[in-house]
């Protein structure tokens, strides 16, 4: 059995996640799906629209059989660290032969240039990208100018690749191929070029639309312009989960809980978030003080430095009380230190049979068998996934529904 490997978030899912998955199934020629999916929390730094299982419901309906949660260390982080610990899960359960994921260029031979360029950081590159960041801008902008001059100078038959760093898919399908050279992984790429539009275009622009328009318009209580870019059953259970009052949740459903948080924490424990660095705490700290909304605190925050998906990645962890040590740990002991299984089809209850016989990490189904594990990183880990969860379900819009624990006490979905 062929089995390809997506690493998805799925906020919502669409007609868009739907046309990546047919082509790949048409590129690889594949027989299974295998999805890493980010949970509550996705990568940007926001929580998602729905629960991560009533996601896994929509994806299993839709030409998934096998969903694998993203811890949320990873998850909740830079485009390299969630690539690469998306990528470690499906090289790591032993059952993938191949990778496919959506790319503005289409091009895989270009994007595999200027990975393995990334991945060796020749003297040249490092030297130009350290006199780039010495100007004050972020990372990504001054990683993209160095390369830019670094090739040049290489005078390089490939030309100027550094224009792939200008779109967002780009950058996460150069990052899984950085990861699979670190882990020198056999599964094979491919790439899905994108259509239609950009990921973040803020308007619906018919049956291909961004997410980022789609939850636009869920939060402005607008789902039934949505429903053209939706497949059936995503409408469907987006319209139950709402309807229930488990959704759509926000960054804003925890305005009051995050300036409560920041408040309260000292500058040095800021200080020992993942990317809080150069006296960031203190500009967080004094932005908390002096703001009485989460849009003042963001306005109060951000700059061309510390854009905004990075300080929403620190707010989250702040609220899943995760620390820079935790990811060095993990990252140390080679990344997410299990496989947590959301669902399964019928075809994926097979690959997990498969999976079990051949994963080198701990494949678990019930995390409740875990939640005392004897090994300190799977329980710390999983204390994180928990404590993100029970601040997840305290913005759902049904108190009843805002019980701590359910992090052990969720059922995996199993679609027959």
């Amino acid at each position: 059995m062929k089995v390809l490997g997506i690493v998805a978030e799925y906020n919502p899912f669409h007609n868009g996640h739907m046309y990546h998955i047919e082509e790949s199934k048409k590129l690889t020629g594949c027989d299974a799906v295998v999805c890493v999916m980010s949970g509550n929390f996705i990568q940007r730094g926001e929580p998602a629209i729905i629960n991560k299982f009533a996601r896994t419901e929509i994806a299993l309906g839709n030409g998934v059989d096998l969903i694998i949660e993203l811890p949320v260390p990873f998850a909740v982080s830079s485009a390299e660290f969630f690539a690469y610990g998306a990528v470690n899960i499906l090289n790591s359960i032993g059952i993938v032969d191949c990778i496919s994921f959506g790319s503005e260029s289409g091009d895989i031979r270009s994007l595999k240039k200027l990975a393995e360029i990334l991945v060796a950081e020749p003297e040249g590159y490092k030297d130009e990208l350290k006199k780039q960041l010495a100007g004050g801008l972020s990372f990504p902008v001054c990683r993209q100018k160095a390369l830019e001059k670094y090739l040049k100078l290489q005078n390089d038959s490939n030309g100027d690749l550094s224009y792939l760093l200008e779109t967002s898919n780009n950058i996460l399908a150069l990052e899984y191929l950085k990861a699979l050279i670190k882990l020198n992984s056999p599964i094979q790429p491919f790439t899905v070029k994108r259509i239609s539009n950009s990921y973040n275009t803020p308007e619906l622009t018919g049956g291909i639309s961004s997410a980022t328009a789609i939850r636009n318009s869920i939060h402005e209580s607008e789902i039934a312009a949505s429903r053209q870019a939706l497949p059936l059953l995503a409408q469907q259970i987006l319209e139950r989960e709402i309807s229930v009052g488990r959704g759509p949740n926000s960054l804003h459903s925890f305005e009051n809980i995050i300036l409560a948080f920041l408040r309260h924490a000292t500058p040095q424990e800021l200080e020992n978030i993942q990317d809080v660095s150069e006296g960031l705490e203190y500009r967080i700290k004094n932005a908390a003080e002096n703001s009485g909304s989460f849009d003042d605190l963001l306005a109060n925050i951000c700059t061309k430095r510390y854009p905004k998906t990075r300080i929403q990645r620190i707010l989250i962890s702040l609220l899943a009380g995760m620390k820079r040590v935790d990811i060095e740990k993990f990252m140390e002991s080679g990344g997410p230190q299990y496989a947590r299984i959301l669902g399964f089809n019928e075809k994926g209850r097979e690959l997990l049979s498969i999976m079990k016989k051949k994963s080198t990490i701990p494949v678990i189904t019930k995390a409740s068998y875990y939640k005392s594990s004897s090994d300190s990183l799977i329980s710390r880990m999983l204390e994180i996934e928990a404590q993100a969860t029970d601040t997840y379900v305290l913005a759902y819009k049904n108190p009843a529904f805002r019980k701590a624990g359910q992090e052990f006490t969720q059922n995996i979905i199993i679609c027959r």
